[in-house]
């Protein structure tokens, strides 16, 4: 019986699908915590169908090589392009003021980790990953952080400026 379960676990497809589930999860981990306008289930449903997507596309090619013209890399450069469009649908403008373009990006970042995964680039996937968590979790933060310095130092300058006349 556990045989059974580990042999149906290796099936083609299943580990790249179950990989890419994981590191989607992750990122929608993050931006559900945060309150983003996409989460869990959202970016979780990106990288498994850009996963499967690459998946299919291997099976087309492997199964009319030779009876068509057949593009390898055509089924991704679809998904990317057609990801664009679910991003865009999170980016806002009210005024001057734009938000969402880290949500857009984050899921075209979920797609291109459900690609590397349909394709078995495993170390990529979750380094690629690892990255974007990085750069979600702390870069923000450092970010204010970094500014407000160089601001708080900009009025500093402004005001010894003044003083000095």
């Amino acid at each position: 019986m556990m045989n059974a379960i580990i042999e149906f676990f290796k099936t083609d497809g299943l580990p790249q699908l179950g990989l890419a589930f994981l590191l989607g999860g992750l990122i929608g981990i993050e931006r559900e915590v945060n309150h983003r306008p996409a989460g869990l289930r959202t970016h979780i449903v990106v990288t498994i169908s850009a996963c499967l997507a690459m998946l299919i596309n291997f099976e087309i090619v492997k199964n009319f090589e030779g009876v068509v013209n057949v593009d390898p890399g055509r089924m991704g450069a679809y998904v990317i392009s057609g990801i664009g469009f679910l991003g865009a649908g999170t980016i806002m403008k009210e005024g001057a003021s734009i938000s969402g373009l880290t949500t857009a990006s984050s899921i075209w970042a979920s797609a291109m980790i459900g690609l590397a995964c349909g394709i078995k680039m495993y170390k990529i996937s979750i380094f690629f990953t690892i990255l974007v968590l990085f750069t979600l979790l702390l870069v923000n933060k450092s970010n204010y952080k970094i500014v407000s310095l160089l601001q708080a130092k900009n009025k500093t300058n402004d005001c010894e400026s003044c003083i000095k006349k």
